[in-house]
Parts: structure tokens; C-alpha cells; sequence
């Protein structure tokens, strides 16, 4: 009886045969610019592979951050060039001519749930700046110049880094203002004579 021949039951990259840690090869489109489509699939790829266990909760929030940060296809294909695309399709085992140790045909897998978003952080700076706002009324404005200058702070954090806490920062900054323009108004009064 003639040996059949043995067939790789998913597909392996030359790269990873060898050990070598695998890295897309540069093509024309890598350099090409990536649209909101292209990253939601790379996102999609990266929550199958959450969900298989292929990645860690805080691998999966780097690569889920950077794929909405990336610009390019290369950028892109960085991010899952260690993970499947899906599901190989086709038999298994015995049924694609693979020895009896090989064991049966797996069960097709379910579609994974869908992942939740994972949780941006509240900037502190937001949290700082509403907090010296509310308490520049009870100290006078006293804490209303700390307030505006937490609260601009904050809000050039939270561009940069996508925070939450916008509304905190901006509740901080109005208190703060308004606490440092009673100042300065008590300030002209007294200098033109009114209060006098």
C-alpha cells in the first residue's frame, strides 16, 4: 500500500518554518493609504483572534489603538502579520487523505462574539481641573487660576492621546474662568475707586 503523502493542514509562512519572526515583504501597496474600511477588517481580524486566545487583552488594545492610528496598508498588515485571517476552509484529517493519527475532522467553529470596545481612561488632568473648578467657589476663586491651567492641559491631552473626560475639562474651565474674571473685575473696581 502506497504512503500518502503528507499535507500541511494550515498554511505556514517560510519565515515562521524557520523560527524567524515574520514581517510582511514590502510591496507597492504597502506605501498606499488606508481607508476607514481597511482598518475596521484589521480590527475584525484582531477581535477573532482575541476571541481564539491568540492575543492577550492588553496585546489586543495596543494593536486595536495602533490600527486606528495607522495610515498605510504596511502599517496594517504589521498588525496581523502573526495571526490567521480566519478560518482555513476544506477538510481535515482523514478526509483530506491525512494518516488516522491525525484524528478526526475538527467541528466548524462558531463566529466569535463580538468584542467590546476596550475602555479609553478618564484623563486626570480632566478630573483635576473639575475638581480645583468646583472648589474655587467655596475658597473664593482661589483655585480658579489652577482650574484653567489643569483644564487647558487636559484638553491637549485628550486630543493627543483620545482620553475621555472632555466635559469634565470643559465643567473645569468655565468654573475657572469665572472665578479668575470675579477676581480681575473685584480688581478694576477697586483700582477705578468704586468700592471705596
Amino acid at each position: 500500500m502506497a504512503e500518502q503523502p503528507w499535507v500541511q493542514p494550515y498554511p505556514v509562512r517560510p519565515q515562521q518554518m524557520y523560527g524567524q519572526p515574520w514581517q510582511p515583504a514590502p510591496t507597492a501597496q504597502s506605501a498606499m493609504r488606508a481607508s476607514n474600511t481597511d482598518r475596521d477588517r484589521t480590527v475584525d481580524v484582531l477581535k477573532a483572534a482575541y476571541a481564539e486566545g491568540r492575543l492577550s487583552r492588553d496585546e489586543y488594545g495596543q494593536r486595536f489603538d495602533a490600527a486606528y492610528k495607522a495610515q498605510t496598508y504596511g502599517q496594517l498588515a504589521q498588525l496581523v502579520a502573526d495571526l490567521p485571517a480566519g478560518p482555513m476552509p476544506g477538510p481535515f484529517g482523514a478526509a483530506a487523505g491525512l494518516p488516522a493519527a491525525y484524528g478526526p475532522a475538527p467541528m466548524p467553529m462558531p463566529m466569535p462574539l463580538p468584542m467590546p470596545m476596550p475602555a479609553r481612561r478618564v484623563n486626570g488632568m480632566a478630573i483635576t481641573s473639575l475638581a480645583l473648578g468646583v472648589l474655587s467657589l467655596p475658597t473664593l476663586g482661589l483655585a480658579g487660576l489652577g482650574a484653567v491651567a489643569t483644564g487647558h492641559v487636559a484638553k491637549a491631552q485628550i486630543r493627543a492621546r483620545g482620553d475621555e473626560g472632555t466635559g469634565l475639562a470643559t465643567i473645569g474651565l468655565v468654573l475657572g474662568w469665572l472665578s479668575v474674571g470675579g477676581w480681575v473685575l473685584l480688581f478694576l473696581l477697586a483700582a477705578l475707586g468704586v468700592l471705596d
